[in-house]
C-alpha cells in the first residue's frame, strides 16, 4: 500500500511523510470477513493493526456473555498496548464487518519509532483518546441500568441521523454486546419503550423518539 492511503485515514493527515512511508513499506494489508478473529485474549502480541476500512470490535467474555469494550473504525490503531508492554492481549479482536487492516510486525514498528519518534507521540495520543472513551463507557455502565444505557444509545443514534427516523445501526445481538446485556433483554426493553410511548417503530426496523422524557423513566 502507499503512504497516500494512510494519510487519507482519519487523524493521520498530520503524521510525517517519512514515517507514513516507512509504515506502509513495513506492513502488510490483510482482509478479514465478518466475525473473523484477528487475535484471541491471552495470545502473545506480535503486530500493530491499523484499520484501513471496515470495523473491528474488541470483546471480552464473562459469565457466558460477550461484552464489547470498544470498536475501531478506519484510522484506528489496535493492539499497541500489549505490544509495547510485552504482555498477552487483554481481550479478543473480531471483525465486525468486512475489513482491511495494515499489519506491522513489532520489530519493524519499534525500528520505525526509533527513527521517527513523532510516531510514538501519535500512538500515545490514540491510546489517550481510547482510555478517555473507556472511562466514560465505564461510568455509563456503572451509573445506569440497561434501560438507561439503551436510552442513551437511542438518543445518540437519533442525533446522528439526518432525519426523524433512524436505525439501530447494529443487530439486536450486537447491541446487546455493546450494552453489556443479553439480546432478550434488549428486545424486552425496546418493546417496553414502545409501549410507554417513548419510542415508535416503523418500516425497515427504523425508530423515532416520540417522547425523550419517557426514555429514562423506569
Amino acid at each position: 500500500m502507499s503512504a497516500t492511503e494512510l494519510r487519507a485515514l482519519p487523524l493521520w493527515s498530520d503524521l510525517d511523510e517519512e514515517a507514513l512511508r516507512a509504515l506502509a513499506a513495513a506492513g502488510r494489508v490483510r482482509a478479514y470477513g465478518p466475525d473473523d478473529v484477528l487475535w484471541v485474549v491471552g495470545a502473545k502480541p506480535a503486530r500493530l493493526h491499523v484499520v484501513l476500512e471496515g470495523e473491528v470490535k474488541i470483546v471480552r467474555s464473562a459469565a457466558g456473555r460477550r461484552h464489547v469494550i470498544h470498536r475501531g473504525g478506519p484510522g484506528a490503531t489496535l493492539g499497541e498496548v500489549p505490544l509495547f508492554s510485552e504482555s498477552g492481549y487483554p481481550a479478543t479482536a473480531i471483525a465486525a464487518r468486512r475489513s482491511r487492516c495494515l499489519v506491522v510486525p513489532r520489530a519493524e514498528l519499534l525500528a520505525i519509532v526509533t527513527r521517527h519518534p513523532e510516531l510514538a507521540t501519535f500512538l500515545l495520543e490514540g491510546m489517550a483518546r481510547r482510555i478517555r472513551f473507556l472511562v466514560q463507557r465505564l461510568d455509563q455502565r456503572t451509573g445506569a441500568d440497561v434501560r438507561g444505557r439503551l436510552a442513551d444509545y437511542l438518543l445518540d443514534r437519533a442525533a446522528a441521523s439526518r432525519g426523524e427516523w433512524f436505525s439501530l445501526g447494529l443487530t439486536q445481538g450486537e447491541l446487546a454486546e455493546e450494552l453489556g446485556t443479553a439480546r432478550e433483554v434488549v428486545v424486552r426493553t425496546l418493546r417496553a419503550l414502545r409501549e410507554s410511548g417513548a419510542l415508535e417503530s416503523g418500516r425497515g426496523a427504523r425508530y423515532r423518539i416520540a417522547d425523550p422524557a419517557r426514555l429514562h423513566a423506569g
